[in-house]
């Protein structure tokens, strides 16, 4: 951890006198911090390890909105994509379009089309898949899961399969629901999401640099 943090401080210099590069995060409760201050988030500690560790030129915008399905993060993306400009989208949504039985040829049709205006944009993109609880069937879920690392193939994409992994099905990790993580597990995420992402986040900078 502490070579990739070494890696996006040492390039982190050069392009901090031409632009703040931009992290967009689109996504679902699990990164809107659900039932908490938004500052306890995983992505709030994210921009919080970014400034600490003296690569404040990121900017990090969490357009992540409790409730999100691949539909509505589809309809909200130019807006958001024009609005900040981006260097890199995350995009963790598709856990309510699960939730909810949506079908999933539409969810990997609107995640693709996501995916396709991030770069259309100029962005590079990272996909974070998410889990189903096990009482919606093992086919089901195969699916779903499928549809995550079908789209890091096609598109070439870093996938982080499971947002959730660290924290297991441990419930002191998670609220009452026993869907939403709690504040206690936030860190835990930031740290698994960390290691996927620091790679990227230098590979942006050399990029632009």
């Amino acid at each position: 951890m502490r070579f990739l943090l070494a890696c996006v401080l040492w390039l982190t210099g050069p392009v901090s006198a031409l632009a703040a590069p931009t992290v967009l995060v689109l996504g679902d409760s699990l990164s809107a911090a659900y039932n908490m201050p938004i500052e306890q988030g995983w992505v709030a500690l994210l921009e919080r390890k970014l400034a600490e560790s003296h690569a404040s030129d990121w900017k990090i915008v969490n357009a992540s909105i409790s409730g999100e399905t691949t539909s509505g993060g589809l309809t909200r993306l130019p807006a958001a994509l024009k609005t900040h400009r981006p260097q890199l989208v995350l995009i963790e949504l598709g856990g309510n379009d699960g939730l909810r039985g949506l079908q999933i040829a539409a969810m990997r049709a609107n995640l693709a089309r996501m995916i396709e205006l991030s770069k259309a944009a100029g962005a590079k993109v990272g996909l974070i898949g998410v889990d189903l609880p096990g009482n919606y069937g093992h086919a089901f879920r195969g699916r779903f899961e499928a549809v995550y690392s079908g789209l890091a193939e096609e598109f070439a994409l870093p996938l982080l399969p499971s947002l959730l992994t660290t924290i297991g099905t441990d419930l002191a990790n998670f609220q009452d629901d026993q869907l939403h993580p709690n504040r206690a597990a936030q860190p835990l995420i930031l740290e698994h999401v960390w290691q996927w992402l620091a790679p990227q986040l230098a590979g942006v900078v050399a990029q632009a640099g």
